[in-house]
């Protein structure tokens, strides 16, 4: 026997949460239930919700009992409504205390500034703005939704997964006793999203109903909970390094670091034991049980991602700006078409938190000489630039210390023009790059590093006759304007800016907007000239001219745009401009979908920086590398790359479905990289089980250009009816998985945490002699 009869066994099978006795009551499990706010929060208050001084509703909104949900009453009776009824602390991007949003502005001195609270929401869900009863509520729910958002920041995986389940119980305790009868079981794994047999539930319950009274009460609860939340599949990797089948040894532990490719010293394996391992008796004599196995594989060190590219700069930022991928998005200020769609401030403060380095600005001519930013010529709504500007200001340099780049694009008169320049430079003040950092002639751009803590400008420098006709000029607008077949805004679009503002020109200093007429001409121009290119402009140089495409972008800058005819805010594939080097990748930020979870997925990557530096054969001035021919050449490395899909864990329901169905997930496995390269393999369906489905399915993909792949996974719930429904996904750089057995922390469709969702895998990679012969279409397992 191992340690005494109190203490854990290590010959117990793992259990993924409950590893102890825990409180049925989720605040408690937060250590939250004694806290000010958050009773304050579960009391509820009445609020006043403000979209603008005409319209204020009063609506009642409440904490939950799981301490995650708010809930927020509502009159609308639509699906969308209900599903807008409540949001969860972790939507949550940040809760901005005063009148900082443009609706409650407006209201000026007719409410109490200390009163008033934005919430703004990670992904396109739109600001809440409320006028609270008191300033004491202003601030409790401040401080409370901050105070839930740190405690579900520190929780493990295992606590995390504790918490889940025990927000469920609670759910489905439907007498609220703190027992639970067979019925309230059944409700709860309808809840959590399994459809288990009625001879195994029974015989579960039965086996869990240790006082055979037909109720299942605390210490039952939790052997239900743990023999519920039980990973066999864990246990199968434990048992396969095991020299006992009992415990792991140091040396047995040592034995599976190395398999995973980490430290495999000694000292190592000591200190996990000492960091993962709760029972004493195996604590002290260096073993490692399964169920200190379980939460070491369940911890954030065996994660697919690398957390030190995660964690922090790691990659040389002493090179010039051409030399990076920049994240970029495409028409900032829209919250979703390009048409109809409202502009806001919102969008830059959502794209800043998260890393993104050039953000648009399309500029026209505003009331009482204000100059304003909207999509011209649509019945877009408007916001002043100054609003923009402060807002950039604040969130320029929250997510990252690298340099920001404002790409204008400019319709307005010479006048305001100049107002847009006194308004650059007195908000933003030294923040504001309006000189070159040294007085020598320019043979390459200045590096992030140089440029850290930085706003640039782009945008034309001045104008000269031959700009006037440009087909690629820095200007979306013109690509639009053709594709939206508006003949007055076709011609309007056309004529050139009549005159550049002295003051604004004086702003551009190392990004200056110019035509492109080819590639030769471009190499004789100074590395601080920059050409827009429509998508479709893009791919057609890649095609044509795919390898002096790759030279000029190691030398300037390019940033492509989404083609006008995407009015309903739709991407490319911004994998095709990556693999020519193109820097600036700009994406509709406010739609989720493939194109933004490659994007997300790149920039994940040095530390999210904003910045991730090109790969060597895209640096080179001279470089052969062709992104439309890659049988053999620069940046031919060829890889296998193995990867075995295990199982998913607490997978949730599509948002379509009826509370009472149950998911049937599949995994796509997909690589996205040069052409050749380009593949995806699925899994078989899992009928009915979305809480701990197991696919044991080996996948291979042959990678000729590897430091070009990302690898994305993608769980979808099969529907016999109609489309397939998207439940999660994850996507990283080959570059930055890890090897060995790791679980994948899937995002939302909005890119948000899925916890406690995730995919179990193994990953293995080896060097191939694999000589391409033709590109590789997508294939189906």
């Amino acid at each position: 026997m191992l340690g005494s009869a109190k203490k854990a066994s290590p010959t117990q099978k793992n259990g993924a949460g409950t590893s102890g006795s825990k409180s049925t009551d989720p605040l408690k499990n937060l250590g939250v239930h004694d806290d000010e706010d958050v009773r304050r929060m579960l009391q509820g208050a009445a609020m006043m919700k403000v979209r603008s001084p005409r319209w204020q509703r009063r609506r009642m909104m409440k904490l939950l009992d799981d301490g995650l949900t708010v809930w927020c009453e509502s009159n609308k009776t639509s699906s969308r409504a209900k599903s807008r009824q409540s949001f969860t602390v972790t939507d949550v991007e940040c809760v901005l205390e005063g009148c900082q949003s443009e609706a409650l502005r407006k209201l000026g001195r007719k409410v109490k500034e200390d009163e008033c609270l934005t919430i703004v929401f990670k992904g396109p869900r739109k600001s809440l703005d409320i006028h609270c009863p008191t300033q004491e509520d202003a601030q409790s729910w401040a401080r409370g939704i901050r105070t839930l958002q740190g405690r579900l920041e520190n929780m493990t995986q295992t606590q995390k997964l504790d918490h889940w389940i025990h927000a469920y119980l609670k759910q489905a305790d439907l007498n609220n006793d703190g027992k639970m009868s067979y019925e309230e079981v059944q409700t709860l794994l309808q809840m959590i999203n399994i459809d288990l047999s009625e001879q195994y539930a029974r015989n579960l319950f039965k086996k869990c109903d240790r006082s055979e009274d037909g109720r299942l009460e605390h210490g039952e609860i939790e052997l239900f909970c743990r023999e519920l939340l039980r990973r066999p599949e864990l246990d199968a990797v434990f048992q396969q390094y095991s020299a006992n089948g009992t415990v792991l040894s140091t040396v047995d532990l040592r034995d599976f670091l190395r398999e995973q490719g980490e430290d495999a010293s000694l000292v190592h394996a000591q200190s996990l034991i000492l960091t993962y391992e709760l029972n004493e008796w195996a604590q002290k004599n260096q073993y490692m049980t399964p169920n200190g196995f379980t939460m070491y594989m369940l911890s954030k060190e065996n994660v697919l991602f690398n957390p030190e590219h995660r964690s922090h700069v790691h990659q040389d930022m002493k090179q010039p700006l051409a030399h990076y991928f920049i994240n970029s998005s495409h028409n900032t200020y829209l919250t979703s078409d390009q048409l109809m769609g409202e502009s806001s401030t919102e969008p830059y403060m959502r794209a800043l938190s998260h890393g993104c380095r050039c953000v648009e600005l399309d500029c026209w001519d505003g009331e009482q000489g204000e100059p304003v930013i909207y999509h011209g010529h649509t019945l877009t709504s408007k916001v002043t630039f100054r609003e923009v500007i402060h807002t950039i200001n604040e969130y320029a340099f929250k997510a990252s210390p690298y340099p920001l780049i404002l790409s204008l694009e400019n319709h307005c008169s010479v006048e305001q023009q100049a107002e847009m320049a006194r308004q650059l430079r007195s908000i933003l003040g030294d923040k504001l790059l309006s000189k070159p950092l040294t007085d020598k002639e320019l043979q390459s751009l200045p590096s992030p590093e140089a440029l850290k803590g930085k706003i640039l400008v782009k945008g034309k420098k001045e104008r000269r006759e031959e700009e006037s006709s440009s087909s690629s000029e820095g200007s979306s607008s013109e690509d639009e304007c053709k594709s939206e077949h508006k003949a007055k805004a076709k011609a309007e679009c056309k004529k050139p800016v009549s005159k550049l503002s002295p003051e604004l020109c004086e702003l551009v200093v190392y990004t200056r907007a110019v035509p492109f007429k080819g590639f030769q001409e471009a190499a004789c121009k100074p590395p601080n000239e920059m050409s827009s290119f429509s998508e479709s402009e893009a791919l057609k140089h890649i095609k044509d001219s795919g390898k002096f495409f790759v030279r000029h972008n190691a030398r300037q800058l390019s940033r492509i745009y989404p083609s006008g005819q995407r009015v309903g805010s739709s991407n490319y594939n911004p994998q095709d401009m990556w693999n020519a080097g193109c820097q600036i990748v700009a994406l509709n930020f406010q739609t989720p979908g493939e194109p933004m979870d490659l994007n997300q997925g790149r920039f994940l990557a040095n530390g999210g920086c904003g910045y991730v530096l090109k790969p060597g054969f895209l640096r080179q001035a001279e470089s052969e590398f062709n992104p439309d021919n890659t049988g053999g050449g620069p940046g031919h490395n060829p890889v296998l790359l193995t990867v075995r899909v295990i199982s998913a864990q607490q997978l949730p329901k599509s948002p379509r479905d009826k509370p009472i169905s149950i998911v049937d997930p599949y995994v796509w496995v997909e690589t996205h990289g040069a052409a050749i390269d380009n593949n995806k393999k699925k899994t078989h369906r899992i009928d009915n089980n979305g809480f701990n489905p197991r696919w044991d399915c080996t996948f291979k993909f042959q990678l000729h250009v590897p430091d070009l792949v990302l690898v994305r996974f993608v769980v979808e719930d099969h529907d016999f009816t109609s489309r397939n429904d998207f439940l999660g996904q994850f996507t990283c750089p080959l570059s930055s998985m890890r090897t060995g057995y790791r679980h994948v922390r899937l995002l939302k469709e909005d890119g948000t945490s899925l916890s406690p969702s995730t995919l179990f895998i193994h990953v293995k990679l080896t060097p191939s002699h694999s000589t391409p012969t033709k590109k590789v279409s997508p294939q189906r397992a």
